[in-house]
Order: C-alpha cells, then structure tokens, then sequence
C-alpha cells in the first residue's frame, strides 16, 4: 500500500516542481518591460483636449518614462479647466498606477475662485514633482500702437479704464496676471475674457482690444511676424524665446510673476511610489535631451522633489489670494 501511494504521488509532484522552477526561470531572463505588462500601464491624465501645452509636455514626459515605466497611456480629460481629469486622479487608488500633468492655475487660482470646488487642492492630492516653469507675455496688439511699458502705463493713466485687455476666459492665469498688472503699476483696464485662446487672438489682430496676457510661447511666432507686439514677459529673467523682451521689472513695474506645469497622485500615495515616480522626474529634468525639447517649447525645467512642489503650491496659493479677493471675481 505504501510503495503504490509513492508510485501515484509522487511522479506528479516532481512535474509540478519542475513547472514552477521553469516559470521561476522564465520570469528572471524576461526583460522588466515585458515583466510589466501584467502590471495595468501607468496613466497620466490630462485635463485639456490634445495638442495643447498641458498635453505637449504629457506626452513628452511619458516618452521619457516608458523605459522605468513600460506602457503608459496618456488619457485626456478636458473640461471645466483641467476639475474633470482631477477628480479622476482624487478617486483613483493610491497605488502610483495614476497621476495627472496639469497648470498651477487649477491648484493655487481655483481654491480663491470658485464658490464651490468639488476638490481641496492641497488634501485631495499628493505633490509629485514640479516639472517646468513658465511666463507670460504683456502683448500689444495694432489697437493700441503701443510699443512699451512706459507708454502703455501712461496711455492707461491718461484714460483710465478704456485700456482692454483679452484673455482665453475669467478665472484663468492670464486674467489674473493682468489683475496683478493693474495693482502692481497703479492702473485700470478692462478685462475681456473670451472662450478660448484663439478667439482671443483674432480679437487682438482685428483691434477689437487693445491688449492680451499669454503664454509667451502662444504668441512668440506673431511677435517675430511682426503682427503684434510682446512688450515685457512677466518672469524674473527675459524669455529666451524673445530675448529682446524687457522683463517688467526691467520696465519699472514692480512685478514678477510665474506659472508651472506639475505631476499629482491621489492622497495617500504610496510612500514607494511617490519616491519611484520623483526620482524619475528628478532623472527626467537633467536629460540634456529633454531639457532641449522643454526650452525650445518655452518651458525652464525644473523636475523638483515632492516637498518643492508642496512649498510652491502653498507659496502661490498665498500669492495669488489677495488680487484675486481685490476683484470680486467668484465663479460657480
């Protein structure tokens, strides 16, 4: 009884040992990409349609992942300004599978504009890395004829309230930017939001206003045109995209004002995660060859620790309350 128990146990046995020391031995010569393919491809999300900047610098950082990360997918989200892509990443799980690329404005300007947001900015979120810095352009459009600070400060002064200004939409950085322009050089102009970047644009090359706040990289080509004119950037330097440009500062307006792009995970993001995915952005920012692309699109790469990008978050939210809170502005 016992040597046929041995003989109908144990040759299974052995079959099932040698399987599994072959799995084993499979799964050590597989390379790590095809090893995470079981694994569900990590997801940046994205709050604005295709092709914009928020999606150009998505799809460039998840180029620059795929060789740590295997598959990603970048999913865009757009609506109501980046807040639909957001509360995706707030009711994803906190396992580092899904983060978001997005603005500053959503994070330090939504939280002072809007009556009711479905998200809190700070406890909704885990800050991954601050990616890029960038800076706005003061345009002047054949409206106004104005080549200057100097002179569009006078002209302002001279007709209070008669100086207009576009911008893609209430509530978003350019139109606060302008706001911040208007206390920090002592004048009036009359914001006109407009649905979207283009029209915008249309407006000022038509003359129906006078004046624009952009990303400099948005209008930069127009500038070299010839069509319009960029008459101070609004960062701390001078924009190596128009290097001509005078700062505001230079100007005599005591301003300086940016904005940046950032990586997010849900809160509670897993403390291997978090450090898996900052040490890559960190990696990221000091590829010669990314750096490149980021420049010649317009950005200063900054690829910051998850504790800079909390400090910057909690620095612009201070900045921006008080000339937002001067305008009245409060939005659904």
């Amino acid at each position: 009884m016992h040597l046929t128990h041995r003989l109908r146990y144990s040759r299974p046995h052995r079959i099932a040992r040698l399987a599994l020391g072959l799995a084993a031995l499979t799964l050590a010569l597989m390379p790590p990409t095809l090893q995470a393919q079981d694994k569900p491809p990590l997801k940046i999300m994205v709050g604005f349609p295709p092709g914009g900047s928020a999606d150009v610098l998505a799809r460039l950082v998840a180029d620059a992942l795929r060789e740590d990360f295997g598959p990603i997918i970048v999913d865009n989200k757009p609506g109501a300004g980046g807040r639909i892509a957001l509360n995706a990443v707030k009711a994803a799980k906190p396992d580092g599978q899904t983060v978001i690329v997005l603005p500053s404005g959503p994070m330090v300007l939504f939280p002072h504009v809007y009556k009711k947001l479905d998200y809190d900015a700070v406890k909704d979120f885990t800050p991954v890395s601050q990616i890029a810095r960038f800076q706005f352009g003061v345009v002047s459009g054949p409206a106004s004829n104005v080549k200057n600070v100097t002179d569009m400060v006078a002209k302002a002064k001279s007709d209070p309230g008669n100086a207009s200004y576009g911008t893609p939409g209430a509530g978003t950085l350019p139109h606060f930017m302008g706001v911040l322009m208007e206390q920090s050089a002592g004048i009036s102009l009359n914001h006109v939001p407009f649905q979207g970047g283009s029209p915008a644009n249309n407006a000022l090359l038509g003359g129906h206003i006078g004046y624009k706040f952009d990303v400099v990289s948005e209008t930069a080509e127009m500038h070299r045109a010839g069509k319009v004119r960029i008459i101070a950037v609004t960062g701390s330097k001078r924009d190596p995209q128009v290097p001509e440009v005078p700062t505001l500062k230079e100007s005599g307006v005591n301003m300086d004002a940016t904005a940046w792009f950032a990586m997010y995970g849900p809160a509670g993001l897993k403390a291997d995660a978090l450090t898996r995915l900052e040490k890559a952005m960190m990696k990221i920012a000091r590829d010669p060859a990314m750096k490149d692309k980021m420049l010649k699109l317009g950005y200063e790469p900054i690829g910051s620790s998850s504790a800079d990008l909390a400090a910057a978050q909690k620095a612009d939210l201070t900045r921006w309350e008080k000339p937002i809170k001067a305008t009245g502005v409060q939005l659904d």
